[in-house]
C-alpha cells in the first residue's frame, strides 16, 4: 500500500514530462492520456481512503525527509482534488481547442496535481512546504497562459502573493521548529502546549490565508480569475484555495488547540473576507470574477 502513495504524488508529475512529448507528436493522444492519468490518480485516492491508515516516510531530504499518512480526513481531501481534476481534464480539450502552448499548460497542470495531492497527504509541515511551493510556482503558469498584458499582470500579482507568503511561512516554520523540535502534525499538539507559539502561528497563517484568499492577502483571486483559462480558475477556486484553509485548521486544531483569542482573530478576519467577497460579487460585471469574488467569500 505504502507505492500508493508514491504513485500519486509523483506519478502525475513523471506523467507530466511523457505528456509533453506525447504532446509533440500528437495532441489527441496527449488529451487521452492526460485523462488517463487524473482518472488513474482518482481511483488510487479511493483505494486509499477505504484502505488501512499508513504513515510514509522517504528520508534524506534536507535533513527532515518527506512524509506523508493517509488518516480519513486526508484521504477526503485528496480524492476531492482529483475528482476536480477529471472533471476539468474533460473538458480541457474542447476548451483549449483555440489556444496556444497546450503543452505548457498540461505539463504544469499535471505537475501541480501531484504537488496539491502531497500537501494533503503531508504527516509533517516541512513536506506541506515543500510542495505547497511546488504547487505555487507550477500553478501561476494557469494564470500567465494567455501570455496577454492583463494575464501577466494577474499572474505577477499571483507570483508575488505566493513567493511572499512562502517566505513567511517558512520563517514561521523555523520559529515552530525552535520552540517545539518537531514539525510532524500528528505531535504538535502535545509539543505545543504551554509554549508562546503566536509569532510562529501569525507568519504561518500569513502563508496559508495568501493561498486561501483571505483579507487582506485576496487580491490575487479577482485579478486571477478572469484571465485564466475555466478549467484552471476551476481549480483556483475550488481545490489551491482550500490548501490554504488545510494549513488554517492545522494551526488552529494543533498549535494552538482551545486558544480563545486566536479562535477571535480567525473569526474576525473569517467574517471581514466573508463580507468583503460576497460585496465585491455584488458589483462585478464578469462572471468568472463573480466567481473569485465567491471564492474569498
Amino acid at each position: 500500500m505504502d507505492i500508493l502513495i508514491s504513485l500519486m504524488v509523483f506519478g502525475p508529475m513523471a506523467a507530466a514530462i511523457l505528456s509533453f512529448i506525447i504532446g509533440r507528436k500528437s495532441r489527441s493522444l496527449r488529451d487521452r492520456f492526460v485523462w488517463a492519468v487524473v482518472a488513474a490518480e482518482f481511483l488510487l485516492s479511493l483505494l486509499l481512503a477505504f484502505g488501512p491508515e499508513m504513515l510514509v516516510k522517504i528520508p534524506g531530504i534536507c535533513g527532515f525527509g518527506l512524509t506523508f499518512t493517509t488518516d480519513g480526513f486526508r484521504c477526503i481531501y485528496a480524492a476531492i482534488a482529483a475528482f476536480m481534476w477529471l472533471i476539468t481534464g474533460l473538458m480541457s480539450p474542447e476548451y483549449f481547442s483555440h489556444y496556444r502552448n497546450r503543452n505548457r499548460y498540461y505539463l504544469f497542470q499535471l505537475v501541480t496535481l501531484g504537488a496539491t495531492v502531497a500537501v494533503f497527504l503531508s504527516a509533517d509541515l516541512y513536506t506541506t512546504f515543500v510542495f505547497f511551493e511546488i504547487m505555487s510556482l507550477c500553478s501561476y503558469v494557469w494564470v500567465a497562459q494567455d501570455e496577454k498584458a492583463g494575464s501577466l499582470r494577474a499572474g505577477g500579482t499571483y507570483l508575488a502573493v505566493a513567493v511572499i507568503g512562502g517566505m513567511v511561512l517558512l520563517m514561521g516554520l523555523f520559529l515552530l521548529y525552535r520552540e517545539t523540535g518537531t514539525l510532524m502534525i500528528a505531535e504538535l499538539a502535545d509539543a505545543c502546549a504551554g509554549k508562546n507559539l503566536w509569532p510562529a502561528a501569525l507568519c504561518m497563517f500569513v502563508g496559508f490565508a495568501g493561498k486561501a484568499g483571505a483579507f487582506p492577502i485576496h487580491i490575487w483571486l479577482p485579478k486571477a480569475h478572469p484571465v485564466a483559462p475555466a478549467p484552471a480558475s476551476s481549480l483556483l477556486s475550488g481545490i489551491l484555495t482550500k490548501t490554504g484553509i488545510f494549513g488554517i485548521l492545522i494551526i488552529s486544531c494543533r498549535m494552538l488547540v482551545h486558544n480563545e483569542l486566536w479562535g477571535a482573530f480567525v473569526l474576525i478576519i473569517g467574517v471581514i473576507t466573508m463580507f468583503l467577497g460576497a460585496l465585491l460579487a455584488l458589483f462585478s460585471v464578469n462572471f468568472k470574477r463573480t466567481l473569485a469574488c465567491s471564492s474569498v467569500s
